[in-house]
């Protein structure tokens, strides 16, 4: 069976300006990079473009006040109080204003990743990868991190709404996945398992171990803060002691995986340890556990900061989950860390965090 690639080329328009780490062309130079590399791309892929998500679709996390201070900003309409909606680095550098439009691109990542888990849903497909989507520190009325709108959490909604019990969402990304986390705190139908860099070390200073959700979702958030550099076999580790027990234990009726290639190792606003052997890793681990729901996975992919490494790693994710045969090599694999990099820290940390969790799932104890 194909794999669904969503992408709208509209999707360019999702910029925040010269100068801005996060910058649109990504999404053309990664689509241009797989169609080069993979020759038989169509016997792999097919393309389905998106429509932008609706109001009521944003909605399902978005508060209707946060919503409509998005359009007028991104309009250019000047709004005196901002700030109380959204971060600085959410503005364009050059004009210290809401980039024009990006409310509207920001709908184009969202319906993308919204197309994605329909069509998985479904059963149209049994894998969907979103260009553009993986969004994850929105908050309901707040927006950060280079996120306007959080389409993991809509997603994942949109699918409780549809009537699934349970969903695992996957979040590889570098940085903690603070709105998503946030959304789903007290949520035991959302098995969030969070893999980042150490809080104390980067943006946005949450995703702590003792971080383990609230209420009736106690026990259902999973945050691993990895040291600066963890390797290879460190992020091996982590699903081998964690994530492949908790999503047995778990069940979920659905995967959503997000994130990136910035835990590469020169990605330049992370400091993490991956080579592109680790995002292959990452993919094929991600294929295995989705074996326990009949294949069913969503990819969501934006993130990474290095625009040479980007293409190289996000094709290396897709290569491990779809088990692609495709050679690539890591640029200045000289400056790589060892593959046990920092493995013996992340031992200790993965030890403190079972005696945290094994009075929530039987497999840790």
């Amino acid at each position: 069976m194909k794999t669904a690639l969503v992408y709208n080329p509209e999707i360019k328009k999702y910029s925040f300006g010269k100068g801005h780490p996060f910058t649109s062309e990504r999404f053309e130079i990664f689509i241009n990079f797989l169609k080069t590399n993979l020759p038989n791309f169509k016997e792999y892929f097919e393309e389905i473009k998106p429509q932008p998500a609706t109001e009521e679709e944003l909605k399902l996390f978005h508060a209707q006040e946060y919503i409509w201070a998005m359009k007028k900003a991104s309009q250019g309409i000047v709004l005196p109080n901002i700030f109380q909606y959204t971060t600085f680095d959410n503005l364009d550098p050059s004009t210290g204003y809401l980039p024009r439009g990006i409310e509207e691109a920001t709908r184009i990542a969202v319906g993308t990743s919204l197309k994605a888990a329909q069509l998985v849903f479904e059963g149209k497909f049994k894998k969907a990868i979103s260009i553009g989507g993986g969004l994850h520190h929105a908050k309901e009325s707040f927006g950060e991190g280079f996120c306007i709108y959080n389409d993991v959490v809509i997603c994942a909604k949109k699918l409780l709404q549809k009537g699934l019990k349970r969903i695992l969402i996957l979040d590889t990304d570098a940085h903690a996945g603070n709105g998503t986390c946030q959304a789903f705190y007290e949520d035991n139908r959302v098995l969030f398992i969070d893999l980042h860099q150490d809080p104390r070390t980067i943006y946005p200073g949450t995703g702590f171990r003792e971080e383990i959700g609230q209420g009736k979702g106690e026990g259902f958030t999973i945050n691993i803060p990895l040291p600066p550099r963890a390797g290879d076999d460190a992020y091996q580790y982590c699903f081998e002691k964690i994530i492949f027990p908790l999503t047995r234990e778990f069940r979920p009726e659905i995967i959503i995986r997000n994130g990136g290639s910035d835990p590469y190792f020169g990605d330049g606003l992370a400091n993490l340890g991956l080579t592109l052997e680790g995002f292959k890793m990452i993919g094929k681990n991600t294929k295995k556990l989705a074996e326990i729901c009949q294949g069913k996975e969503i990819d969501l992919i934006a993130s990474g900061y290095n625009q040479k490494i980007l293409p190289l790693a996000w094709l290396a994710l897709i290569s491990g989950l779809l088990d692609l045969e495709i050679q690539l090599k890591d640029p200045d694999e000289k400056l790589a860390p060892s593959k046990n990099s920092k493995l013996m820290e992340t031992k200790e940390i993965i030890k403190e965090l079972k005696k945290l969790l094994k009075k929530y799932w039987k497999c840790l104890k």
